[in-house]
């Protein structure tokens, strides 16, 4: 079993090597133009445009939870008064109870 560890070791220490290489000479074919653009871009501080990201994005999402939380709000306080509303429930219930009625009846018909 250790010749199985000491074999997954040597491995990972080749790959980690010639990754290392690779990534160390891919930087050296770098143009010098390419170099001052790499380091320009490091050198500019990324804050700023986190933080705008950040404040957009907690404003639209403030904006859709009051949008879900005022549509499921009217929903639940949908107008029970409201007369149309009433037939359909009348209506139904009504449906209900004789559908329920000629079920259990089924030779009275």
């Amino acid at each position: 079993m250790s010749d199985l560890a000491n074999l997954t070791q040597t491995m990972e220490d080749a790959f980690k090597k010639v990754f290392t290489n690779y990534m160390n000479s891919w930087h050296m074919n770098e143009t010098k133009a390419e170099k001052v653009l790499s380091d320009r871009l490091a050198a500019e501080n990324f804050n700023n445009v986190v933080w705008y990201l950040m404040v957009m994005i907690g404003m639209f999402s403030f904006i859709i939870v009051a949008i879900l939380v005022s549509t499921v709000k009217s929903k639940r306080r949908e107008h029970s008064d409201d007369p149309y509303h009433r037939y359909i429930e009348e209506d139904w219930t009504a449906k209900l109870k004789n559908q329920i009625l000629i079920m259990e009846n089924p030779m009275a018909n």
